[in-house]
Parts: structure tokens; C-alpha cells; sequence
């Protein structure tokens, strides 16, 4: 993707990063919470249950490192493209961008379905 946002569009878009960023880390705890709810069931023992909540995080965490280590302006775009494959945001929370934003973005979902 060969595409410069403006100083104003980057704001725009950290703001929207940190937004699903907030969102992934709920998604992590929810999965752990998943396997807390099977524990006190009984269905799981205690080191089995440990080792499922770590597996799970450990997991999570490779993801969130993946999509938001060494962010920069030049990923800005990517990363939002992704948290909208994963529906970790919504189409109508990139609204704050110009026509030409939202334009490219469009375009890459396209492609990417």
C-alpha cells in the first residue's frame, strides 16, 4: 500500500487504532473469562484451567503484538484495514476520514474479500 495520510488523518487514525487496540484487549479477556466460566463449572481442573487462560493470553498477546508492534504513520492504514477484517471496528467509526481515506480503505477491503 503506497499511501501518505495527512498529519490531520494520522490523529484520525491513532485515535481509531487505540479504539480497536482497547477493544482487542477486551476480546483477550474475554477468552480467558470463557475458560474461568468452564473452571467453576467443573469441567476444568485447576492446572488444566491455568495452562488453557495462558495458552489463550499467550496467544492473544502474539496477535496484538503481530498487528500493533512497531507502529508507524506508513501502517496506520493497515493496521485499521485489519481491525475492520476483524471486525474489532465498524465501518461507520472511520466516518472522520476524507473521501480519499475511506476511498483507499474500501478499495483494500475489496480486494481483501
Amino acid at each position: 500500500m503506497n499511501f501518505e495520510l495527512s498529519k490531520s488523518q494520522k490523529k484520525i487514525a491513532r485515535q481509531i487504532i487505540e479504539m480497536g487496540l482497547q477493544r482487542e484487549y477486551e476480546n483477550g479477556i474475554a477468552k480467558i473469562d470463557d475458560v474461568i466460566e468452564i473452571w467453576k463449572s467443573g469441567k476444568l481442573d485447576n492446572k488444566n484451567a491455568y495452562l488453557e487462560m495462558y495458552r489463550k493470553l499467550i496467544q492473544h498477546d502474539k496477535h496484538i503484538a503481530r498487528r500493533y508492534n512497531g507502529m508507524t504513520g506508513s501502517k496506520y492504514l493497515l493496521i485499521i484495514i485489519g481491525q475492520l477484517a476483524d471486525e474489532v471496528i465498524a465501518f461507520d467509526e472511520i466516518e472522520e476520514f476524507d473521501d480519499e481515506v475511506k476511498e483507499v480503505i474500501n478499495k483494500w477491503m475489496d480486494i481483501m474479500k
